[in-house]
């Protein structure tokens, strides 16, 4: 059997709800992105680094993920993905071609197992970095609730060229990409849904004044700060205007491909949950919260 294509670094996401482009105040004066696009229902936040933008809000009547979105090194590897996926008879949506939207670039789009839709783009638009003390540079990572966490993991591996970097217990699956411990975290859970999205700052000072500039205006976080095993990145938890879990990084792991051995790690022993024990575990809401409500993703674009 060939090695896939890997896939190149994560971009970030676009999210659907209703109403939610009219949440775009919250996350520029509140959670520090600024505005990259906008258009009729429609919302594209840039964080400080070089992606024309890192988060996304369309108005929807359903709530989840509308696509999530990954860079492709060139063209050339573009199109050797798009073909390995046609090879595997996977839910290839189109044939790679210039994207008409104002990242422009060059890509295609497929579908996970759960039906989540992922977006692959070469030769986007860029912008030079942007000096602001405390806030967001990119989407760290996606944490995502699967009725088949094993199975989607599986296919994220096979498919995509991702590789384990670490379990939580029997619960969740730790995958990269790149570099960064995690892009992409899987949960076992109940349905397809939206866990949490974690936008990194780039330094544990910046991280906790981000957390102080939130407390300014009124929103705490609803679990943490505290610093994860797995990844050893700090954290802290918030609710967003939507009802989805966004989350204040830093600091993330970064792995040596030729020395890493994934572990497992428990659950049942606090420090291994929460290095700094600050946090405490997550409360019965929390957890709630982080469930999600079901995602329906696009079932209609797979049977076309």
């Amino acid at each position: 059997m060939t090695d896939p294509v890997r896939v190149g670094s994560l971009r970030g996401l676009v999210m659907r709800a209703p109403g939610i482009a009219a949440t775009k105040k919250f996350y520029i004066d509140n959670w520090g992105l600024s505005l990259a696009h906008e258009g009729d229902g429609e919302v594209y936040l840039r964080g400080t680094g070089a992606e024309p933008f890192i988060y996304g809000l369309k108005d929807s009547d359903t709530y989840g993920i509308e696509y999530i979105h990954f860079a492709m090194p060139d063209r050339a590897a573009t199109d050797a993905l798009h073909q390995w996926l046609v090879r595997q008879g996977e839910a290839v949506l189109s044939a790679p071609a210039d994207f008409e939207d104002f990242a422009g670039g060059y890509g295609f789009e497929v579908l996970d197992p759960d039906n989540r839709r992922l977006r692959f783009r070469a030769d986007a638009l860029t912008h030079a970095p942007v000096e602001a003390f405390a806030k967001p540079r990119k989407v760290s990572h996606v944490v995502l609730n699967s009725g088949d966490m094993d199975g989607v993991a599986d296919w994220y591996c096979r498919t995509l060229g991702f590789r384990v970097s670490d379990y939580s217990a029997d619960q969740m699956v730790f995958l990269r990409c790149a570099s960064d411990h995690h892009s992409i975290a899987l949960v076992r859970g109940h349905y397809p849904s939206v866990n949490h999205v974690a936008f990194e700052l780039p330094s544990i000072n910046e991280f906790m004044r981000s957390i102080g500039r939130m407390k300014q205006v009124g929103v705490v976080p609803t679990w943490g700060p505290g610093r994860h095993g797995p990844g050893d990145n700090p954290f802290a938890y918030y609710v967003s205007p939507s009802g989805f879990v966004i989350e204040f990084t830093a600091e993330v792991q970064q792995i040596d491909e030729e020395t890493h051995q994934a572990q497992v790690w428990p659950r049942d022993v606090p420090e291994k949950m929460d290095q700094w024990m600050t946090a405490g575990a997550p409360t019965a809401a929390q957890r709630a919260v982080m469930q999600g409500r079901p995602d329906p993703g696009f079932p209609e674009l797979r049977e076309k």
